[in-house]
């Protein structure tokens, strides 16, 4: 299971919201020093969220993610306001490895999404995040939240990752809201029905405070299938967690 350490960018800087309130934040400072400290401590990959061309639409953070493409080494995906294929080509031409697809990524119409892969191949992921609530018979309903989590899309997980499942996706991250940034535990149940439910490469984001909760979900299983990486925000910029504890506890299965 491959370890995502994670930066959200906003106004410049390096920060975490909590639970996706956007008023509930605390800043790391210069994303790009922090994208350095990463890769020295010995991460391989960087999980980048532009949270302003998120919200906005806003690309005033595009120089500052391709800097940190050009001093590191490190394999950086990047989601957040990449709705149209000149904003993918800003970022995929330039040494970006991927882009996460978001709101783009919950409409009917998968022409969008199925017109980058055929022309960047491997390298277009697709972000779903979700908040619980009830549906109309009282049950748990997952509702996807789009343009920076700031409206709900009236659309399930389950029923996206229906439209999703012929595309070939590098990866489909999913993220429970209320557990971002809160050390709360990942949604270990979800993640298991998601891995039983799809044969899309599944990423686990929200709520990781530390190695164990990596531990479980590099154990997670559904028969053959395991989820393909985890990401890792509040936890290691607030130094509850190293990159050194994560990236062991990713390979669990392996020691």
């Amino acid at each position: 299971m491959d370890l995502w350490p994670a930066i959200d960018i906003r106004d410049g800087k390096c920060v975490r919201l909590h639970q996706g309130d956007f008023e509930t934040v605390t800043e790391y400072g210069d994303p790009v020093e922090v994208a350095t400290q990463y890769l020295d401590a010995g991460a391989k990959q960087l999980h980048v969220v532009d949270l302003d061309a998120a919200r906005t639409g806003d690309q005033s953070n595009r120089e500052t993610i391709l800097r940190m493409v050009r001093r590191t080494q490190l394999m950086i995906q990047v989601g957040g306001g990449v709705r149209d294929e000149e904003s993918a080509a800003a970022l995929l031409d330039h040494g970006v490895a991927r882009v996460v697809i978001g709101t783009a990524a919950v409409s009917e119409d998968q022409s969008f999404l199925s017109g980058l892969m055929e022309r960047w191949p491997a390298r277009i992921a697709v972000g779903l995040d979700y908040r619980v609530g009830r549906d109309a018979y009282g049950g748990v309903r997952r509702e996807l939240a789009v343009r920076g989590w700031t409206e709900m899309s009236g659309v399930s997980i389950e029923r996206a990752l229906a439209r999703l499942a012929w595309l070939p996706l590098a990866g489909v991250i999913v993220t429970d809201i209320a557990r971002d940034g809160t050390g709360a535990g990942p949604d270990l149940v979800e993640y298991a029905e998601l891995l039983d439910a799809t044969d899309l490469p599944i990423i686990a984001s929200g709520g990781v405070s530390s190695a164990a909760d990596i531990a479980r979900l590099a154990r997670l299983a559904k028969g053959e299938r395991r989820l393909s990486g985890v990401i890792v925000g509040k936890a290691l910029l607030s130094g509850l967690l190293t990159v050194a504890d994560a990236s062991r506890a990713a390979l669990e299965l392996t020691r």
